[in-house]
């Protein structure tokens, strides 16, 4: 999956973008309080996809 096509899916839920860190961007669900991190590659697998939607309390894409 895209990085960008995944965070249009946690921002269609309600995720913000919490903070920059170095190679990765925190996501937060405001909701749940609920933190995850999404790495800077142009490609996220689905299963990784998978973890942070669910560490964040969202349905899958």
């Amino acid at each position: 999956m895209k990085r960008q096509e995944l965070i249009r899916h946690l921002t269609r839920f309600g995720c913000n973008l919490k903070r920059e860190g170095g190679k990765h961007s925190v996501f937060m669900n405001p909701e749940t309080g609920k933190m995850s991190t999404v790495p800077r590659h142009t490609e996220v697998s689905d299963k990784l996809a998978k973890k942070i939607c669910t560490d964040l309390g969202i349905p899958m894409p």
